[in-house]
């Protein structure tokens, strides 16, 4: 059987897989930067996904939502016109409105690119502001997240 459209955890790590089409590159075949954060944003989109959480419902139900607070990026090497990738995704820590997540983007066996990421669980009314993360939520994070935290 085939790999899940949302990706698959191993381990505490959910591997998303993700191919370099023409509209992701540049004019030399090549991943335009802001595309990772793109790839990045799909994969985490698919962890809760894959853990029976969508952001749609997480926002109408219960009224929250998640903001990138910090990101750090090391781009390492370049991805090209019809690699195929995976994006790597890691819970690194969980605390009170925040969430910690590390994820690498590879190509086989050589990394091309590191995200460092802090999103922040914020209400969706409009004054924005900060709220735990759900203990349900919390409790299937941590049910996936790395041992090596």
């Amino acid at each position: 059987m085939s790999e899940s459209p949302s990706g698959e955890f191993r381990g505490g790590v959910h591997v998303f897989p993700i191919r370099v089409y023409y509209e992701d590159t540049d004019a030399g075949g090549v991943v335009y930067y802001a595309n990772y954060f793109r790839f990045a944003e799909r994969a985490r989109t698919e962890l809760l996904r894959n853990l029976g959480v969508e952001q749609s419902e997480l926002a109408a139900d219960g009224g929250l939502l998640f903001a990138v607070r910090r990101c750090t990026a090391d781009f390492l090497q370049p991805a090209r016109l019809d690699d195929c990738l995976e994006v790597r995704t890691r819970i690194l820590e969980i605390s009170g409105a925040t969430v910690a997540a590390e994820q690498q983007v590879w190509r086989e066996d050589e990394r091309l690119f590191l995200l460092t990421v802090k999103l922040a669980c914020l209400n969706t009314s409009p004054s924005r502001r900060p709220v735990r993360v759900p203990a349900s939520l919390r409790v299937s994070l941590e049910s996936v997240s790395s041992p090596d935290r």
